[in-house]
């Protein structure tokens, strides 16, 4: 094999083994002299959650990764409704365009993408039981990891897809604070056949409303169901207990929440085993100024660079674009990481910064709906927390195609030089 001997060495320690993580692995083993090794903190790699959702952004990252034919698995999503949960009247019905589309967009399980994404991780670059307890800035001696095992590792670049309690992000960004939002998911997995004699329209994925909570019902493939319930708890009282995955939570519980709701819910809702429910709390943080520190040896990815508590249901689609577009960029500059990195902010913190834009617009729309109708009945609330078609275009995000996206930036350096 030949070596290109104006590439730079470059030892990569990517931290956290999400989608994000996983990604970035897989396309930092396909630049030339990366040694990448990813560190996760559990014993055992698996997801936690329920499903997820694949769109056309996603998909697009992940045909560039090679990964889009491994994840076989998922439940068309073509229509989407949004419903009131008290008298079950149609809000919104959104039928996604299928002309020019080679894969449809898909609910499917967590676990199934990440069975895919692990199908295409080199053998011996995965570490476990590696959770990080602090890391030291050595200058020009790149940096040390220290792990709770003990372990010490040196490396010359750390990536911290660690998640939005990112201890990566909090050491090399010590201000940085994220919040309980006060949005609590209640999530769980059901068989299809367990509630299907209950309403025909649970086969279809969609929410249901009230004004301060929702029921999402979708199937994911597998002859599986899914239900995320979400409702608001004041953070001033609950922030001390919250925890951000995955938490076992009584049935009853989750159940005193969404007693508005019709019979037919309600009844999906009490047919989830004991045991079967697990709480995740929604938290967020400020926009960062930039995703990079430590003069280019530090760089997020995924829910550590934007504390968005999953506002746009696609973030692992962001997390996966991320690490394609280091790699890409570190390839670019032969793994120069004071230009790479760079590169890498200039094209992901504006992606970013429009979306928290976006979200203090939508915010702020709402409010003023609410202002105009002056005492809402409960009905008018629930419509004023729709998003239907005909607002913002957001194919920005949910048509993102990360690769054009790349061609366009390099398209711009080649110009200017």
């Amino acid at each position: 094999m030949t070596v290109d001997a104006s590439v730079r060495n470059l030892r990569v320690a990517v931290i956290g083994g999400g989608p994000g993580g996983l990604a970035t692995v897989i396309a930092l083993s396909k630049v030339p002299n990366v040694s990448v090794t990813l560190y996760e903190q559990a014993s055992v790699l698996r997801e936690v959650g329920a499903g997820i959702s694949i769109g056309a952004n996603t998909w697009n990252v992940l045909e560039l990764l090679g990964v889009a034919d491994t994840l076989t698995s998922g439940h068309p999503t073509w229509t989407i409704l949004n419903m009131n949960g008290r008298s079950g009247e149609e809000i919104d019905r959104r039928e996604r365009p299928r002309s020019g589309i080679t894969r449809p967009p898909i609910r499917t399980q967590r676990t199934e993408l990440q069975k895919a994404l692990l199908a295409h991780v080199k053998p011996g670059i995965i570490q476990l039981s590696k959770r990080l307890a602090r890391m030291v800035d050595k200058n020009n001696e790149g940096i040390e990891l220290y792990f709770e095992d003990g372990i010490t590792v040196n490396t010359d670049l750390v990536v911290g897809a660690d998640g939005i309690r990112s201890v990566v992000r909090d050491t090399a960004w010590p201000d940085y604070e994220i919040k309980f939002t006060g949005t609590t998911i209640w999530r769980t997995l059901l068989p299809v056949d367990a509630v299907k004699d209950l309403d025909p329209r649970f086969g279809i994925t969609g929410w249901w409303h009230t004004p301060t909570t929702h029921v999402y019902f979708s199937p994911v493939g597998e002859g599986l169901w899914e239900i995320a319930s979400r409702a608001w708890q004041d953070p001033a009282i609950n922030s001390a207990s919250k925890k951000s995955w995955g938490v076992p939570v009584d049935n009853a519980y989750v159940e005193s929440y969404f007693t508005e709701y019709l019979p037919e819910i309600r009844e999906a809702l009490a047919r989830v085993p004991p045991g079967g429910w697990r709480e995740f709390a929604a938290f967020a943080g400020p926009e960062l100024a930039q995703l990079t520190a430590w003069d280019h040896k530090v760089v997020l990815v995924g829910d550590s660079s934007h504390a968005l508590s999953g506002a746009f249901g696609s973030g692992a689609g962001f997390a996966m674009e991320d690490g394609w577009i280091l790699a890409q960029a570190l390839a670019y500059w032969k793994n120069d990481i004071s230009r790479a990195l760079p590169l890498f902010d200039t094209i992901r913190l504006p992606y970013y910064s429009r979306m928290y834009a976006h979200l203090a617009s939508e915010a702020e729309r709402r409010a003023s709906k609410l202002k105009a109708l002056g005492d809402p009945t409960f009905d008018e609330r629930v419509r004023n927390k729709i998003i239907s078609d005909g607002g913002k275009d957001m194919s920005w995000i949910y048509q993102n195609d990360i690769g054009a996206v790349w061609k366009e930036h390099v398209d711009r350096l080649e110009s200017a030089a």
